[in-house]
Order: structure tokens, then sequence, then C-alpha cells
């Protein structure tokens, strides 16, 4: 036993050796790189993007360190193990770092993709922002009918929009990054969600296009001068936005026959609903309508029924 733990030793003492002076290296690679990133302005390039960590500025330099720190530190542990010598703790913890370290430079072009996509999607986010804040698109719940902006909302309609530009570059490119992880499934799963939201998004879309046409629809009727213009002005909001609810739950891809069903019946009901109100309402004038039909058709053949005059008969007989 003593045999053993004395063979033992040098091993342990020639893998402690080699993981402290690992540490050390890695730790000064570390420094240099943070120092160097530092000074050519990676902070700085941080906070521009909107990088941050609560109040305080994010380090971009010294989360780039960091990472150096632990790709270093990898391989050295490895090291340490194979000297300790004991296959059956440092075959298994071997190979699973290998496979870390193997997996290092996919993890670190997902990383890249994700950090580029939110520099782009910030940028784009940003742009989109301003144009809708000139093109005064922060009044559009107000046209629509959903009431104005509160006074001191954190979000402004143009400012979701924006980050909602954003969130949609994220996802796409985090699709991207999951390919390169090799998480194939997650990345279809991933994909099949971004038509998903895109289909209730255009949905929106079109319930928000028909709050503004029944808004528009409804004020010029009111301002005509006709009798009963407020119920007509209701009818006709209520009208376009039931039509808008339908298309937009179809485009969303709910209950398509449900809704199909739904409609049809309704415009089937209106039709004859119109109908049976038209023939109550209008039997006197068809009946006396009728009659100048009839009244018509009769003088026409009592017309063609008289003889022809002497005038007539003479011009008919031959010379």
């Amino acid at each position: 036993m003593v045999e053993k733990i004395t063979a033992f030793l040098p091993n342990l003492f020639v893998a402690g050796f080699i993981l402290l002076v690992g540490l050390f290296l890695a730790r000064v690679i570390c420094r240099i790189v943070t120092n160097v990133l530092a000074a050519f302005g990676a902070d700085k390039l941080g906070e521009k993007v909107g990088l941050t960590r609560g109040a305080k500025p994010f380090s971009l330099s010294k989360t780039l360190g960091w990472l150096v720190y632990i790709f270093i530190l990898i391989p050295i542990v490895i090291a340490a193990l194979d000297a300790v010598g004991l296959e059956a703790i440092t075959q298994p913890t071997g190979n699973m770092l290998q496979r870390l370290l193997s997996g290092i430079p996919s993890v670190f072009a997902a990383a890249l993709v994700l950090g580029i996509a939110y520099v782009i999607g910030r940028l784009v986010g940003q742009l989109i922002k301003s144009l809708l804040e000139t093109v005064n698109f922060d009044a559009l719940p107000s046209k629509l009918g959903l009431g104005g902006q509160a006074d001191g909302a954190k979000w402004s309609p143009s400012a979701i929009v924006g980050y909602l530009v954003l969130v949609v570059v994220l996802l796409f490119a985090a699709v991207s990054a999951l390919s390169l992880l090799g998480f194939a499934n997650l990345s279809d799963l991933l994909v099949d969600f971004l038509f998903f939201v895109g289909h209730i998004l255009m949905g929106l879309v079109i319930l928000a296009i028909g709050l503004y046409l029944s808004s528009v629809v409804a004020e010029i009727i009111k301002s005509r001068q006709i009798a009963q213009a407020v119920l007509l002005s209701l009818v006709a909001r209520v009208a376009i936005l039931l039509l808008a609810g339908a298309m937009a739950l179809r485009q969303m891809g709910l209950a398509n026959e449900i809704i199909s069903l739904a409609f049809g019946l309704l415009l089937g009901s209106v039709a004859v609903a119109g109908a049976i109100a038209f023939g109550l309402g209008g039997r006197e004038i068809a009946a006396q309508k009728l009659k100048e039909w009839l009244s018509s058709i009769e003088s026409e053949k009592s017309n063609k029924d008289k003889p022809l005059t002497k005038k007539g008969r003479s011009r008919a007989k031959p010379s």
C-alpha cells in the first residue's frame, strides 16, 4: 500500500506542477488580452452597441479575456489529468474535455453570429424607431380608437416596433447558430416557430388596417347629413371589424374551418334578412309595378288585334 502511494506521488506532483504553471500562464495571457482589447477601445464599442450590466457598462475586454483564460485552461487540465495516470478517472474526464475543446470553434462561431446579429438588429431597430417617430407613428393607436399613449410611458409604439425588429433578427441568427452547433432539430423547431410568428404578425397587421378603415368609414358617415348617421356608422364599423377579424384569424391559422363556416352563415343570414325586409316592406310597390307590367302587356296585345283601316287595306291590294 505504501509502495503504491509512493509510486503515485511523483505523478501527482507533476500534475500539480503542470496545473500551477498552466494557471499562471493562462492568467498572464488573460490580463494581456484584456489590456490590449481595452487599449483598442473594445469597451467603448460595447457601450455603443448597448451592452450594459445593470447600471454599469459591460466590459467587453474583460469578458473576452476570461474566454481566452478558459480556452487555455482546458488543455492544461487535460495534460494534468494525463500526468496523474489514473485511467478510471482521467479517461472519462479527458474525453469530456476533449469534446468540449473540439466544440469550442463551433461555439465561438455561433457566439460570433449572435453578436453580429445583435449589433445589426440594434442598429436597424434604432433606425426604424427613428423613422416611425418621424412619420408620427406613435399617434396611430389614438387614430385606431385604442386610446393615446399614457404620460410617462416607458415604451412608445415606435420603440416596441424597433425592439421587435431586434428580436426577429436575433431569432433568425439563432437558427444559424443552432445549425453551427449541430442542433438540427432545435433549428427546425425554431424555423417553424418563426413561420408561426410571421402569420401572427400578419394577422395583427390586417386587424390594425381593419381598425383604421372602420374608424375612417365611421367618421365619413357621421359627417354626412343623413338620418340615423350614428347608427349607420356603428353598423359599418362593426361589419368592417368582423370582416377584418375573420381575415386576421384565418391568416393566423386559428380554426380556419369554423371561421369560414361562421362567416358564410353570417353573410347568408344578412342576405336572407335583407331579402325578407325588402319583400315585406316593398309589397305595395312590387304589386303596383306588376300591375303596370301586366297592363302594358295587355295594351300591346290589343293593339295588335285591331283590324286594319281602309287606307291600310287599299295599300295592301296589289296594283
